[in-house]
């Protein structure tokens, strides 16, 4: 746990938390400014959470979008969809006015200091040249999203957990560009799935 919450430098050296492990209890901030609490073996369902860098990464948006063809699978299983994201909560807001127009489901959360992300792991830190790089060649002002200046970001991950807090799947690449298919995210979701949380139909 101690070094997990360690910022490694490189997207490709970051050390997540791995299934059979416990997931760590923690506490963001919702899109529409309300506390959300996640902790071990206190919750109602499962759930399947996401990290993603920010709105401004177009990759993520695009996944995100890509996810909804999991949601009802993923919901009829029992699973609450969590999406925490490195922007601050304001920068989030428009995402939750869409979420509200296209009728997706899920949980949206600001991790703008990366606790959650430190604590699962799958936190590091943009060195100064690929911070410049970020914001000059590719116009993206990462303190403006984040509204903080450790230059910090999640490698994209995805953790399908149990009701008991624990790790049944995971998926972190450090290749931003390559994503968890939603075919595989629900193939993880049915194996981790049990009689004693699977929603009664």
């Amino acid at each position: 746990a101690e070094e997990s919450l360690s910022v490694p430098d490189s997207a490709w050296e970051v050390r997540p938390l791995l299934p059979g492990m416990q997931a760590p209890a923690f506490e963001l901030t919702n899109a529409d400014g309300s506390r959300y609490r996640f902790e071990q073996g206190k919750q109602a369902k499962p759930r399947v959470i996401t990290f993603y860098r920010g709105g401004w990464c177009p990759y993520c948006s695009a996944y995100l979008g890509s996810l909804r063809l999991a949601e009802q699978e993923l919901e009829e299983l029992g699973f609450e969809i969590v999406f925490i994201s490195a922007d601050q909560v304001d920068v989030l807001k428009p995402g939750l006015e869409n979420k509200t127009q296209s009728g997706f489901h899920y949980t949206l959360l600001s991790d703008n200091d990366l606790v959650a992300a430190r604590a699962f792991g799958v936190a590091f830190r943009l060195d100064d040249e690929l911070f410049s790089k970020y914001v000059n060649d590719f116009g993206h002002d990462l303190e403006g999203a984040s509204g903080r200046t450790h230059h910090m970001l999640p490698v994209p991950a995805t953790f399908v957990i149990d009701r008991k807090g624990v790790i049944q799947f995971s998926y972190v690449n450090p290749d931003y560009r390559v994503r968890l298919h939603p075919d595989v995210l629900i193939a993880a979701a049915r194996a981790a799935a049990t009689d004693s949380f699977r929603v009664k139909r």
